[in-house]
Protein backbone atom coordinates (compact mmCIF):
# COMPACT_ATOMS: atom_id res chain seq x y z
CA UNK A 1 0.00 0.00 0.00
CA UNK A 2 1.34 3.58 -0.66
CA UNK A 3 0.58 6.45 0.67
CA UNK A 4 0.78 10.33 -0.76
CA UNK A 5 -0.42 13.72 0.43
CA UNK A 6 -0.31 17.17 -0.56
CA UNK A 7 0.79 18.77 2.74
CA UNK A 8 2.87 21.05 2.49
CA UNK A 9 3.47 22.56 5.84
CA UNK A 10 5.04 21.08 9.59
CA UNK A 11 1.52 22.58 10.76
CA UNK A 12 -0.52 20.58 9.11
CA UNK A 13 0.55 17.52 10.29
CA UNK A 14 -1.36 17.82 13.50
CA UNK A 15 2.34 17.82 15.66
CA UNK A 16 2.04 18.92 19.59
CA UNK A 17 3.42 22.35 20.39
CA UNK A 18 6.56 21.51 21.96
CA UNK A 19 7.38 19.70 18.42
CA UNK A 20 6.41 22.56 15.97
CA UNK A 21 8.63 25.16 18.15
CA UNK A 22 11.23 22.84 18.40
CA UNK A 23 11.00 22.27 14.48
CA UNK A 24 10.53 26.29 13.98
CA UNK A 25 13.69 26.70 16.02
CA UNK A 26 16.21 24.51 14.02
CA UNK A 27 14.94 27.00 10.80
CA UNK A 28 12.77 24.02 9.90
CA UNK A 29 9.86 25.70 7.38
CA UNK A 30 9.24 23.29 4.76
CA UNK A 31 8.93 19.33 5.10
CA UNK A 32 11.40 16.87 2.87
CA UNK A 33 9.39 14.83 0.57
CA UNK A 34 10.31 11.90 2.95
CA UNK A 35 9.03 13.83 5.74
CA UNK A 36 5.86 14.98 4.05
CA UNK A 37 5.26 11.34 2.86
CA UNK A 38 5.74 9.65 5.97
CA UNK A 39 4.74 11.77 8.91
CA UNK A 40 0.93 11.48 8.24
CA UNK A 41 0.77 7.66 8.69
CA UNK A 42 3.69 7.86 11.38
CA UNK A 43 1.27 10.46 13.66
CA UNK A 44 -1.65 7.95 12.78
CA UNK A 45 0.38 5.03 14.90
CA UNK A 46 0.73 2.77 11.28
CA UNK A 47 3.37 0.77 10.73
CA UNK A 48 5.62 2.55 7.59
CA UNK A 49 8.63 1.34 5.18
CA UNK A 50 10.28 4.41 4.10
CA UNK A 51 12.71 4.45 1.41
CA UNK A 52 14.77 7.48 2.12
CA UNK A 53 18.72 8.11 0.72
CA UNK A 54 20.93 9.38 3.77
CA UNK A 55 20.30 12.94 4.48
CA UNK A 56 16.66 13.10 3.46
CA UNK A 57 15.61 14.39 6.57
CA UNK A 58 13.76 10.68 8.26
CA UNK A 59 15.49 11.17 11.62
CA UNK A 60 12.81 13.77 12.16
CA UNK A 61 10.52 11.97 10.33
CA UNK A 62 10.34 9.30 12.70
CA UNK A 63 11.40 11.36 15.68
CA UNK A 64 8.12 13.09 15.06
CA UNK A 65 6.41 9.89 16.20
CA UNK A 66 8.20 9.24 19.08
CA UNK A 67 8.50 12.85 20.86
CA UNK A 68 4.42 12.86 20.34
CA UNK A 69 4.35 9.17 21.92
CA UNK A 70 6.82 8.89 24.77
CA UNK A 71 5.67 10.09 28.18
CA UNK A 72 8.55 11.35 30.08
CA UNK A 73 9.66 9.08 33.32
CA UNK A 74 7.13 6.25 32.38
CA UNK A 75 10.05 3.72 31.05
CA UNK A 76 11.27 2.86 28.46
CA UNK A 77 8.52 3.59 25.57
CA UNK A 78 10.83 4.10 22.04
CA UNK A 79 14.12 1.92 20.20
CA UNK A 80 15.59 3.21 17.65
CA UNK A 81 18.18 0.50 16.34
CA UNK A 82 20.95 1.35 13.75
CA UNK A 83 23.77 -0.18 12.10
CA UNK A 84 26.59 1.52 13.63
CA UNK A 85 27.92 3.89 16.77
CA UNK A 86 28.24 7.29 14.48
CA UNK A 87 24.99 6.94 13.23
CA UNK A 88 23.60 6.13 16.63
CA UNK A 89 25.20 9.64 18.24
CA UNK A 90 24.15 11.14 15.68
CA UNK A 91 20.20 9.89 16.00
CA UNK A 92 19.92 10.73 20.02
CA UNK A 93 21.88 14.21 18.94
CA UNK A 94 19.07 15.15 16.67
CA UNK A 95 16.10 13.32 18.89
CA UNK A 96 17.36 15.70 21.78
CA UNK A 97 17.00 18.57 19.64
CA UNK A 98 13.50 17.81 18.31
CA UNK A 99 12.61 17.39 21.85
CA UNK A 100 14.31 20.40 23.80
CA UNK A 101 10.70 21.39 24.84
CA UNK A 102 9.81 17.79 26.06
CA UNK A 103 11.85 16.22 28.72
CA UNK A 104 12.72 12.85 27.38
CA UNK A 105 15.64 11.25 28.75
CA UNK A 106 17.86 9.77 25.67
CA UNK A 107 20.55 7.44 25.69
CA UNK A 108 22.72 6.06 22.89
CA UNK A 109 23.69 2.70 23.21
CA UNK A 110 26.73 0.83 21.56
CA UNK A 111 29.63 -1.23 21.88
CA UNK A 112 33.65 -0.06 22.17
CA UNK A 113 32.77 1.71 25.24
CA UNK A 114 32.07 0.68 29.07
CA UNK A 115 28.86 -0.90 29.79
CA UNK A 116 28.07 0.06 32.95
CA UNK A 117 27.28 3.91 32.39
CA UNK A 118 24.59 2.69 30.11
CA UNK A 119 23.25 0.02 32.33
CA UNK A 120 22.71 2.93 34.97
CA UNK A 121 20.99 5.26 32.00
CA UNK A 122 18.48 2.59 30.74
CA UNK A 123 16.81 2.40 34.34
CA UNK A 124 15.51 6.16 33.61
CA UNK A 125 15.36 6.41 29.55
CA UNK A 126 12.25 6.89 27.66
CA UNK A 127 14.41 6.62 24.54
CA UNK A 128 17.28 4.66 23.41
CA UNK A 129 18.90 4.57 20.13
CA UNK A 130 21.24 1.06 19.83
CA UNK A 131 23.40 -0.77 17.56
CA UNK A 132 22.11 -4.31 17.90
CA UNK A 133 25.02 -6.26 19.37
CA UNK A 134 25.31 -4.02 22.51
CA UNK A 135 22.00 -3.98 22.87
CA UNK A 136 21.28 -8.07 22.90
CA UNK A 137 24.63 -7.88 25.42
CA UNK A 138 21.89 -5.42 28.01
CA UNK A 139 19.11 -8.35 26.68
CA UNK A 140 21.06 -11.12 27.99
CA UNK A 141 22.36 -9.07 30.72
CA UNK A 142 18.63 -8.44 31.83
CA UNK A 143 19.87 -4.73 32.17
CA UNK A 144 16.88 -3.53 29.68
CA UNK A 145 13.16 -3.30 29.96
CA UNK A 146 11.49 -3.48 26.92
CA UNK A 147 7.81 -4.60 27.96
CA UNK A 148 6.80 -1.00 27.78
CA UNK A 149 8.25 -0.25 23.82
CA UNK A 150 5.12 1.43 22.08
CA UNK A 151 7.56 2.11 18.59
CA UNK A 152 10.43 0.77 17.52
CA UNK A 153 12.43 2.10 14.45
CA UNK A 154 14.85 0.01 12.36
CA UNK A 155 16.75 3.29 10.85
CA UNK A 156 19.43 2.15 7.76
CA UNK A 157 17.98 -1.27 7.85
CA UNK A 158 19.21 -2.95 4.82
CA UNK A 159 22.38 -1.84 5.92
CA UNK A 160 22.21 -3.30 9.34
CA UNK A 161 20.72 -6.57 7.81
CA UNK A 162 23.90 -6.68 5.38
CA UNK A 163 26.61 -6.80 8.26
CA UNK A 164 25.19 -9.34 9.36
CA UNK A 165 22.72 -8.47 11.73
CA UNK A 166 19.47 -10.41 11.29
CA UNK A 167 19.29 -12.71 14.20
CA UNK A 168 20.09 -10.35 16.81
CA UNK A 169 17.13 -7.60 15.01
CA UNK A 170 14.87 -9.94 15.06
CA UNK A 171 15.10 -11.22 18.51
CA UNK A 172 15.37 -7.88 19.45
CA UNK A 173 12.09 -7.35 17.71
CA UNK A 174 10.72 -10.38 19.74
CA UNK A 175 11.77 -8.85 22.86
CA UNK A 176 9.06 -6.12 22.05
CA UNK A 177 5.44 -6.27 23.01
CA UNK A 178 3.42 -7.17 19.90
CA UNK A 179 1.34 -4.22 20.24
CA UNK A 180 3.16 -1.47 18.65
CA UNK A 181 3.97 0.70 16.02
CA UNK A 182 7.22 -0.63 13.77
CA UNK A 183 9.38 1.56 11.24
CA UNK A 184 11.49 0.59 8.67
CA UNK A 185 13.71 3.24 7.30
CA UNK A 186 16.13 2.00 4.61
CA UNK A 187 18.30 3.32 1.41
CA UNK A 188 16.88 0.65 -0.75
CA UNK A 189 13.95 -2.04 0.15
CA UNK A 190 15.45 -5.59 -1.21
CA UNK A 191 13.74 -8.78 -0.67
CA UNK A 192 14.49 -9.53 3.00
CA UNK A 193 13.06 -6.18 4.00
CA UNK A 194 10.09 -7.10 2.37
CA UNK A 195 10.46 -10.34 4.03
CA UNK A 196 11.12 -8.90 7.89
CA UNK A 197 8.40 -6.35 7.30
CA UNK A 198 5.74 -9.46 6.60
CA UNK A 199 6.78 -11.09 9.64
CA UNK A 200 6.82 -8.45 11.81
CA UNK A 201 4.80 -5.02 10.81
CA UNK A 202 0.90 -5.21 10.34
CA UNK A 203 -0.39 -3.81 7.01
CA UNK A 204 2.76 -1.26 6.94
CA UNK A 205 2.22 1.76 4.39
CA UNK A 206 4.86 2.12 2.14
CA UNK A 207 6.41 5.16 1.51
CA UNK A 208 9.55 6.81 -0.76
CA UNK A 209 11.28 9.91 -2.04
CA UNK A 210 13.01 10.96 -5.17
CA UNK A 211 17.43 10.42 -4.81
CA UNK A 212 18.77 13.41 -3.75
CA UNK A 213 21.53 12.81 -6.26
CA UNK A 214 21.44 14.70 -9.12
CA UNK A 215 22.35 12.43 -12.21
CA UNK A 216 22.82 15.56 -14.30
CA UNK A 217 25.29 17.27 -11.59
CA UNK A 218 27.14 14.28 -10.78
CA UNK A 219 30.53 13.03 -13.27
CA UNK A 220 31.63 9.26 -13.10
CA UNK A 221 34.92 8.59 -14.35
CA UNK A 222 37.66 5.48 -13.98
CA UNK A 223 41.11 4.70 -14.41
CA UNK A 224 42.73 1.38 -14.95
CA UNK A 225 46.04 1.75 -13.41
CA UNK A 226 49.03 -1.16 -12.89
CA UNK A 227 48.61 -2.15 -8.92
CA UNK A 228 51.56 -0.61 -7.82
CA UNK A 229 50.50 2.71 -9.25
CA UNK A 230 47.23 2.73 -7.45
CA UNK A 231 48.57 4.59 -4.32
CA UNK A 232 50.59 6.79 -6.52
CA UNK A 233 48.12 8.46 -8.52
CA UNK A 234 45.65 8.86 -5.88
CA UNK A 235 48.28 10.97 -3.86
CA UNK A 236 48.41 12.94 -7.58
CA UNK A 237 45.12 13.57 -7.94
CA UNK A 238 44.71 14.57 -4.09
CA UNK A 239 47.23 17.01 -4.73
CA UNK A 240 45.05 18.92 -7.39
CA UNK A 241 41.86 18.95 -6.09
CA UNK A 242 41.07 22.50 -4.95
CA UNK A 243 37.53 23.05 -3.77
CA UNK A 244 35.05 21.15 -1.30
CA UNK A 245 36.01 17.99 0.92
CA UNK A 246 36.75 14.26 -0.62
CA UNK A 247 36.07 10.89 0.88
CA UNK A 248 37.98 8.00 -0.32
CA UNK A 249 36.67 4.65 0.06
CA UNK A 250 38.44 1.64 1.03
CA UNK A 251 37.22 -2.30 1.49
CA UNK A 252 39.02 -2.71 4.19
CA UNK A 253 40.56 -1.27 7.64
CA UNK A 254 43.90 -2.90 6.91
CA UNK A 255 43.96 -1.24 3.77
CA UNK A 256 42.12 2.38 5.10
CA UNK A 257 45.10 2.88 7.41
CA UNK A 258 47.72 1.79 4.97
CA UNK A 259 46.14 4.87 2.73
CA UNK A 260 46.03 7.52 5.43
CA UNK A 261 49.48 7.26 6.75
CA UNK A 262 50.65 7.35 3.03
CA UNK A 263 48.78 10.70 2.51
CA UNK A 264 49.94 12.05 5.35
CA UNK A 265 53.53 11.09 4.80
CA UNK A 266 53.30 12.85 1.57
CA UNK A 267 51.55 15.89 3.11
CA UNK A 268 48.19 15.77 2.24
CA UNK A 269 45.67 16.44 5.16
CA UNK A 270 44.03 13.12 5.64
CA UNK A 271 41.74 11.86 8.41
CA UNK A 272 40.41 7.75 8.54
CA UNK A 273 37.09 6.13 9.89
CA UNK A 274 36.91 2.79 10.38
CA UNK A 275 35.19 -0.38 12.66
CA UNK A 276 38.44 -1.03 14.40
CA UNK A 277 38.64 2.70 16.05
CA UNK A 278 36.89 3.62 19.30
CA UNK A 279 34.21 5.55 19.29
CA UNK A 280 36.06 8.54 21.14
CA UNK A 281 38.87 8.84 17.86
CA UNK A 282 36.41 8.17 15.38
CA UNK A 283 34.07 10.89 16.68
CA UNK A 284 37.14 12.99 16.69
CA UNK A 285 37.80 12.31 13.26
CA UNK A 286 34.67 13.05 11.73
CA UNK A 287 34.39 16.41 13.36
CA UNK A 288 38.24 16.94 12.02
CA UNK A 289 36.45 16.46 8.76
CA UNK A 290 33.23 18.14 8.75
CA UNK A 291 35.20 21.24 9.93
CA UNK A 292 37.43 21.02 7.08
CA UNK A 293 40.51 20.53 9.00
CA UNK A 294 41.38 18.27 7.35
CA UNK A 295 39.99 17.47 3.72
CA UNK A 296 40.36 14.39 2.59
CA UNK A 297 38.26 11.65 4.54
CA UNK A 298 39.62 7.91 4.25
CA UNK A 299 37.21 5.02 5.24
CA UNK A 300 35.82 1.72 5.00
CA UNK A 301 31.47 1.55 4.24
CA UNK A 302 30.97 2.20 7.57
CA UNK A 303 30.77 6.01 6.26
CA UNK A 304 28.65 5.40 3.45
CA UNK A 305 25.90 5.20 4.79
CA UNK A 306 23.68 7.50 7.97
CA UNK A 307 26.18 9.89 8.61
CA UNK A 308 25.65 13.73 8.34
CA UNK A 309 28.46 15.27 5.66
CA UNK A 310 27.86 18.37 4.25
CA UNK A 311 30.31 19.55 0.96
CA UNK A 312 31.64 16.38 -0.59
CA UNK A 313 32.62 17.40 -4.22
CA UNK A 314 34.64 14.10 -4.64
CA UNK A 315 34.30 10.50 -4.01
CA UNK A 316 37.43 8.33 -4.63
CA UNK A 317 37.02 4.28 -4.67
CA UNK A 318 40.45 3.31 -3.92
CA UNK A 319 38.45 -0.15 -3.65
CA UNK A 320 35.50 -1.00 -6.13
CA UNK A 321 32.79 -2.37 -3.49
CA UNK A 322 32.58 -5.99 -4.18
CA UNK A 323 28.17 -5.29 -4.06
CA UNK A 324 26.65 -2.67 -6.73
CA UNK A 325 24.59 -0.94 -3.98
CA UNK A 326 27.58 -0.08 -2.21
CA UNK A 327 28.94 1.69 -5.07
CA UNK A 328 25.72 3.58 -5.18
CA UNK A 329 26.12 4.37 -1.51
CA UNK A 330 29.27 5.75 -1.79
CA UNK A 331 28.31 7.84 -4.61
CA UNK A 332 25.32 9.27 -2.39
CA UNK A 333 27.34 11.26 -0.20
CA UNK A 334 28.16 13.86 -3.78
CA UNK A 335 25.97 15.48 -6.38
CA UNK A 336 23.45 16.92 -3.79
CA UNK A 337 21.18 19.40 -3.11
CA UNK A 338 21.88 20.88 -6.51
CA UNK A 339 25.81 20.31 -5.61
CA UNK A 340 28.11 18.90 -8.33
CA UNK A 341 29.95 16.08 -7.20
CA UNK A 342 32.86 13.88 -9.14
CA UNK A 343 33.65 10.02 -8.48
CA UNK A 344 36.46 8.58 -9.14
CA UNK A 345 37.51 4.88 -9.46
CA UNK A 346 40.97 3.86 -9.60
CA UNK A 347 40.41 0.44 -11.26
CA UNK A 348 43.45 -2.34 -11.33
CA UNK A 349 43.50 -6.06 -11.86
CA UNK A 350 41.88 -6.92 -8.78
CA UNK A 351 38.63 -4.66 -9.19
CA UNK A 352 37.61 -5.66 -12.70
CA UNK A 353 35.36 -8.18 -11.43
CA UNK A 354 33.38 -5.50 -9.13
CA UNK A 355 32.99 -3.01 -11.38
CA UNK A 356 31.83 -5.30 -13.77
CA UNK A 357 28.94 -6.18 -11.70
CA UNK A 358 28.43 -2.39 -11.35
CA UNK A 359 28.23 -1.82 -14.82
CA UNK A 360 26.15 -4.54 -15.26
CA UNK A 361 23.22 -3.60 -12.72
CA UNK A 362 23.54 0.31 -13.20
CA UNK A 363 23.41 0.32 -17.26
CA UNK A 364 22.01 4.03 -16.88
CA UNK A 365 25.54 5.05 -15.45
CA UNK A 366 28.00 6.82 -17.37
CA UNK A 367 31.63 6.21 -16.41
CA UNK A 368 34.03 7.63 -18.56
CA UNK A 369 37.43 6.36 -19.03
CA UNK A 370 40.50 8.82 -18.37
CA UNK A 371 43.96 9.01 -19.47
CA UNK A 372 46.19 8.13 -17.02
CA UNK A 373 48.25 11.16 -16.18
CA UNK A 374 52.43 11.43 -15.33
CA UNK A 375 52.62 10.83 -11.92
CA UNK A 376 55.77 10.21 -10.00
CA UNK A 377 55.96 6.98 -7.90
CA UNK A 378 56.47 7.71 -4.40
CA UNK A 379 57.38 4.92 -2.04
CA UNK A 380 54.85 3.59 -0.06
CA UNK A 381 55.06 2.95 4.27
CA UNK A 382 54.03 0.00 5.12
CA UNK A 383 53.41 -0.22 8.66
CA UNK A 384 52.22 2.86 10.77
CA UNK A 385 54.71 4.48 13.16
CA UNK A 386 52.85 3.22 16.05
CA UNK A 387 53.69 -0.53 14.66
CA UNK A 388 56.77 0.42 14.00
CA UNK A 389 57.32 1.53 17.27
CA UNK A 390 55.70 -1.13 18.99
CA UNK A 391 57.88 -3.27 16.79
CA UNK A 392 60.93 -1.40 18.51
CA UNK A 393 59.32 -1.44 22.07
CA UNK A 394 58.65 -5.81 21.65
CA UNK A 395 62.75 -6.17 20.75
CA UNK A 396 63.97 -3.59 23.54
CA UNK A 397 62.29 -5.38 25.68
CA UNK A 398 63.65 -8.64 24.97
CA UNK A 399 67.31 -7.47 25.75
CA UNK A 400 68.07 -6.98 22.13
CA UNK A 401 69.19 -3.00 22.01
CA UNK A 402 70.82 -1.26 19.81
CA UNK A 403 74.63 -0.96 19.81
CA UNK A 404 75.75 2.30 21.15
CA UNK A 405 79.13 3.83 20.30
Amino acid sequence: MYYKTNMNQFEDFGLCGELTTAIGRLGFTEPTQIQEEAIPPIMQGRDVIGESATGSGKTLAFGCGIIQQVVPNQGLQALILTPTRELAEQVRGAIEEFSYQKPLKIISVYGGVSIDPQINGLRSADVAVATPGRLLDHLQRGTIDTSRIKLLVLDEADRMLDMGFIEDVEHIIQSCPNKRQTLFFSATIPSYIRQLADRYMTEPIEVSAEKMVDPEKLKQVYYDVERNIKLSLLAHLLRNEKKGLVMVFCNTRRTTDFVVNNLRANRIRATVIHGGMTQNKRALNIKLFNDGRAGVLVCTDVAARGLHIDNVSHIYNYDIPKEPNDYVHRIGRTARAGEEGTVINLLCNYDYESFSRIVNEYSTFYIEKMERPYVERIVAIRESPRFRQGQRNQRYSRGRRPYRR
